[in-house]
Parts: structure tokens; sequence; C-alpha cells
């Protein structure tokens, strides 16, 4: 009988990702640089969500805008449009980004002077939630017309985050979506996260996601500038 080598390779890779992850958000941490890892399905309102959160926090932030997709910049171009300052990232097939493509789109965005930067990861629910990015928080956001029942197919994804965004809200009389059920799931799987029901479209909602992130990015720098001074 063969006898042969069993590489964890999975293992492997994340391991070394986390160092690399670790090390990218010690390193904002100096800098003084927040930034947020922006997670969801193609088709959710990601982009969306993202322009209506940058003009109401553009006037107390300094902000920035990494967009990661396989091909294309059409995110890149509609956050343009904003007035802040962005940059394409093209993943050459990848579903994801790790800490080591982040860190090189960071090193060629030149982020001296940015408080807040959004990471918009490339859209999907699987591979995107396993690698550590290095950003100091990690949200989600999630369509009423998806259903109320991922959280119990991709498990990974609502584990990890911080807030969950449920956009779309004003669609709810149109599509099976039971948001207590929906928070039960929540619960059961990451009861720190919290949650956001949110229509991008209308408005509705926003202000108290876009506290809940002010109140954060403002805890986090005072956080870490009293490090540094220390």
């Amino acid at each position: 009988m063969n006898t042969f080598r069993v590489l964890e390779i999975k293992k492997t890779v994340f391991s070394g990702n986390d160092e690399r992850a670790k090390k990218l958000r010690n390193d904002l941490e100096q800098r003084g640089v927040f930034l947020l890892n922006v997670m969801s399905s193609p088709g959710s309102g990601k982009t969306t969500t993202l322009v209506r959160t940058i003009l109401s926090m553009k006037e107390q932030f300094n902000i920035g805008v990494m967009e990661a997709d396989i091909d294309s910049d059409v995110d890149a171009s509609t956050i343009a449009a904003t007035g802040v300052k962005v940059i394409q990232l093209h993943t050459g097939g990848m579903c994801h980004l790790d800490a080591e493509m982040t860190r090189e789109g960071l090193d060629n965005f030149d982020i001296q002077g940015l408080d807040l930067v959004f990471l918009e990861n490339v859209g999907n629910l699987i591979c995107t939630a396993e690698y550590d990015t290095g950003a100091a928080r990690s949200i989600m956001i999630l369509s009423v017309p998806e259903g109320d029942d991922k959280p119990l197919k991709y498990p990974v994804m609502f584990q990890k985050v911080d807030a969950i965004l449920v956009n779309k809200i004003d669609a709810l009389p149109l599509f099976d979506f039971n948001l207590d059920r929906f928070k039960k799931h929540i619960g059961a799987l990451n009861p720190r996260a919290a949650i956001f029901p949110i229509s991008a479209k209308t408005g509705e909602g926003m202000e108290a996601w876009i506290s809940w992130l002010t109140n954060e990015v403002t805890s986090w720098k005072t956080i870490h500038t009293n490090q540094q001074g220390a």
C-alpha cells in the first residue's frame, strides 16, 4: 500500500492570510485609517447603499473607497460621482479579496489623510466571508428578495460580521421575508451583530445605520489615537 502525505492547504492558506491581516490591521491603526469591509451578494444594493452613506458622512470624515470586482469599473464610476477618492480593484477571476490583495490596493491608493476607507468586496456570500482582509470592522448587506433563510444557508458570513443591513425593505410587501424570523436566525448565529433594516432607494432606516458607523469610527479613532500618545 502506497503512503503519501496529506497537506491541509485550506488551513495553511488561511493561517498565512490571518497573519498578514493582523499586520495590516496594526499598520492601519498606526495610520489612523478605519477600514470597513463591505460584503454582499450581487444585486443587493451595495453600491447604492455606499453612495447614500458617503454623502451623509463625507463632511465629517475624509473618505476613500476601494471597489473590488472580477472585471469592469461600473461601480467605481458610480462612487466617483460622490466626490470621494476611489480606486477599482480587478481580482482577475478571484471571488474574494484577501489581506495581501487589500494591502496592494491600499498601497496603490495613497490613503494618507483618509479617516475611513470602504472596501466593497466581490459580490458573493461564501469565500469573501472566509478571508480576513485586515479591516477594522466587517458588515454585510442582504436584500429582501434574497430571502430571510440566507443565514441558514451561509452561516459563516453572518457569524463573522459586526453589522447586517437588510436592504430593500420598501419591497417587503412583495416578498416572503419575515424580519422577525431573520432576526431570530441572527440571534442564534451572531447575537452581537447589529441589524439595520434599510432602503437605500428611499433612505428609510439609513439614519440609524449611519449613526452606528459614525460611532464605530469615532470610538475606534479615539482608542487608537490615545494608544499612540501613551
